[in-house]
């Protein structure tokens, strides 16, 4: 029977369908889908871009949309099907994907955001294109563990998904970067590292098969907190600044 077939209680050792972000209604295919996104975190991601936008003295909001979408194609889709097949053999999200599914979508996903960032780098911002080849690099790096893993580190993870994210929402907006940019990215690459730190034991609790014992239910609870409050706080405080800027004009 195949995780498909078995529903969203037959979990395999490295099935991630029994995490918070993961719908608990409709077909597995579509639960596998949304959770394949990672949608908390790619929003925490975007809004890192967002905020590292919003510190530049005129905001270019179609600029700041661009932003976000390139980030959500690469990160929220490219890198998180890359690290679905970097899974060593595993099937994170059952039988939804076949690898040439994975493959499709990273490639389709990655050409799109790099026509995107291409288009600004020439017109607009032709010092973006520094953070553009970091984050290319990093998408597979990290993702498919080049290097034999060297670069798939907490560290790495925090500069490339935190730090990173800052430098191209303000590089998008002012082809620039200054001290508040470095100093609101080293905040970005710390709550990068707390979301990370605290995702992985619970990854590894909620993967068990099986219900847990009484301790590590309430840790894997604890966990979760963590994680729903850091990602959701950060959307927040981006989509308030967001308001904010756009009220004062």
């Amino acid at each position: 029977m195949t995780a498909r077939e078995a529903g969203p209680d037959a979990r395999t050792a490295e099935d991630r369908s029994g995490e918070w972000f993961v719908p608990r209604f409709g077909p597995p295919g579509f639960r596998y889908a949304v959770g394949l996104l990672f949608l908390p975190y790619t929003g925490m991601v975007i809004s890192f871009a967002v905020l590292g936008s919003l510190l530049a003295p005129r905001v270019a909001w179609g600029r700041v949309f661009a932003i976000a979408v390139i980030y959500f194609l690469g990160l929220g889709i490219a890198a998180h099907a890359l690290d679905a097949l970097g899974a060593g053999g595993a099937r994170p999200w059952g039988a939804a994907f076949t690898r040439r599914q994975l493959k499709a979508l990273a490639a389709g996903a990655l050409v799109l955001a790099y026509a995107i960032g291409v288009y600004y780098i020439v017109r607009h911002v032709p010092w973006l294109w520094t953070v553009a080849l970091l984050e290319g690099f990093f998408v597979f790096a990290y993702n498919l563990e080049w290097f034999g893993g060297r670069f798939h580190t907490d560290g790495w993870f925090a500069f490339s998904w935190g730090f990173l994210p800052v430098l191209a929402g303000h590089l998008m907006q002012t082809n620039g970067i200054g001290a508040a940019a470095l100093l609101l990215g080293g905040a970005a690459a710390l709550f990068s590292l707390v979301e990370i730190t605290v995702s992985r034991p619970y990854k590894e609790l909620k993967r068990r098969a099986g219900p847990l014992p009484e301790e590590e239910a309430k840790a894997a609870k604890r966990y979760e907190t963590v994680l729903q409050s850091i990602s959701t706080g950060v959307i927040l405080l981006a989509a308030a600044l967001a308001a904010w800027r756009l009220a004062s004009g």
